[in-house]
């Protein structure tokens, strides 16, 4: 099994920055995939971004260029650096991992205002 727990969420005005951590109870080595979503009020979760063992990313079109997803392996931590936020960023992250079966973490609220 995987523990994951998530910080950083927060309110900030749009434009600004914010920088999301997760931590697992694993070694990321141990790990596929690790991957942040996001669900908004009333809509689905979806993918922000994913970063494979072997180190391949990808985004959701809506953040690249904004978005950074990053991992410290002696830390067992994955990181998401959210730069020029938008009010449409609005919603719980959740971070995952891929280790036989999906993992969740308990959720980040992340508001902006505009």
């Amino acid at each position: 099994q995987v523990q994951l727990v998530e910080s950083g969420g927060g309110l900030v005005q749009a434009g600004g920055s914010l920088r999301l951590s997760c931590t697992a109870s694993v070694s990321l080595f141990r790990i596929n995939d690790m991957a942040w979503y996001r669900q908004a009020p009333g809509k689905q979760r979806e993918l922000v971004a994913r970063i494979t063992r072997g180190g391949r990313i990808n985004y959701a079109d809506s953040v690249k260029g904004r978005f950074t997803i990053s991992r410290n392996n002696a830390q067992n931590t994955v990181y998401l650096q959210m730069n020029s936020l938008e009010s449409e960023d609005t919603g719980v992250y959740y971070c995952n991992a891929d280790h036989r079966e999906n993992y969740w973490g308990q959720g980040t609220q992340v508001t902006v205002s505009s």
